[in-house]
């Protein structure tokens, strides 16, 4: 790489990673604001938060970078024209091959940092998400429960506890009423919860369990020196999570288990999701060579070229939805995998077309318009009358 591609590369470069964390820092900021519950509502820790909020980055970073990329082409060719550095290039016999070399190397590594987050790193954060807000939800009596008050879950519990000594909660009273006709309450004097193999647990002692027979008004109540509640089956999810398709690591949705339920009601969202993330390195480079094909070549400072980048600007937002249609689309039917691809394929090659044979026939329409101007008789001057 010349001397002169290392400087469009690093002003690239430097653009590119001033958007995309100017991008990424804002819309970051915005979603941490949706997770300020967690502090306020739920009792969590600072380190929990941040956390939670971590999680999210890969997924605005895998959004954002084509398009910080795409800001990145044109502010670099617009002011490399403004500064007649383009024209300087373009009237030495610069190729549009060699201009575009170092655009084509930022965009090579942007297409592959986004293929590692859209395979690995993205379904993995959002796996990690999913465990950490059940195991939230799940230790309602760490998160949410307050001394002398009763709380009441959407799941249908209530719970309550007198006072704190240390880590001992005394004075519990629990209801569970998520079968309706079957409640069941608990009573103890003291209780403690303890975390073992990554469920959390409540451990009564010397209390009694109430439980009302269902379609009747008889009740047994057992008593009891030690009792050791699961706290995760009271979450809604039940025990088990079931992770969704954009949860699944991507060898989970190549080799997903056909007698899955959630497999057999939602196998077209596993294709979308599968080749939504073996398409999404394609954009990167489909918004760059539109931006090139845009402001690629030089002009001088009375061609505008505010239309040319307010087209480019038209065209990766039709490109983006167009490929957010065919990822319904795939949902609903195999055969609008091909749109899927063939979507940011063509505007790629749409794009390198208008680059690399676009000045030609603009030179070679020049050419044929002087040459029909030359073959035109010229007129000779009228006679003057005396």
């Amino acid at each position: 790489m010349t001397l002169l591609e290392r400087y469009i590369l690093k002003n690239t470069f430097n653009a590119f990673a001033a958007c995309l964390v100017a991008l990424t820092g804002v819309i970051w900021i915005t979603q941490a604001l949706r997770e300020l519950d967690l502090l306020t509502g739920k009792g969590q820790t600072l380190f929990i938060f941040l956390t939670v909020t971590g999680l999210s980055l890969p997924a605005l970073i895998n959004v954002i970078a084509p398009v910080a990329l795409f800001l990145a082409t044109l502010y670099t060719l617009n002011k490399l024209n403004g500064d007649s550095e383009l024209i300087v290039m373009s009237a030495g016999g610069m190729p549009p091959q060699r201009l575009l070399r170092p655009f084509l190397a930022l965009a090579a590594f942007v297409c592959v940092v986004v293929a590692i987050i859209s395979l690995y790193l993205m379904p993995a954060s959002f796996q990690e998400m999913r465990q950490l807000f059940t195991k939230i939800r799940a230790d309602f009596v760490g998160t949410m429960a307050k001394e002398g008050q009763f709380i009441t879950l959407d799941s249908g519990i209530t719970f309550h506890y007198r006072e704190r000594s240390g880590d001992a909660l005394l004075g519990i009273f629990m209801e569970d009423l998520r079968e309706k006709d079957k409640a069941i309450v608990y009573l103890a004097e003291r209780g403690q919860t303890v975390e073992q193999g990554g469920n959390a647990y409540l451990v009564l002692q010397k209390g009694s369990v109430q439980r009302k027979e269902p379609n009747s008004r008889d009740s047994s109540i057992v008593a009891f020196e030690r009792y050791a509640v699961d706290l995760s089956a009271f979450n809604k999810e039940g025990g088990e999570v079931i992770y969704k398709p954009r949860e699944r690591s991507t060898t989970q949705l190549l080799f997903p288990d056909k007698n899955e339920l959630i497999y057999q009601e939602q196998r077209g969202r596993f294709r979308a999701e599968l080749h939504e993330r073996l398409s999404s390195w394609l954009y990167p480079l489909a918004m760059m060579v539109i931006a090139f094909a845009a402001l690629g070549e030089a002009r001088t400072t009375r061609q505008g070229r505010g239309i040319a980048m307010a087209g480019a600007v038209v065209a990766i937002v039709l490109l983006r939805i167009l490929g957010f249609a065919a990822s319904s689309a795939v949902a609903r039917t195999p055969v609008a995998v091909v749109a899927m691809y063939g979507i940011p394929l063509t505007g790629i090659l749409v794009s390198l077309l208008l680059i690399f044979k676009g000045p030609a026939m603009r030179s070679a329409h020049a050419r044929l318009q002087a040459a029909l101007r030359s073959l035109q008789p010229s007129r000779s001057p009228a006679p003057q009358k005396a």
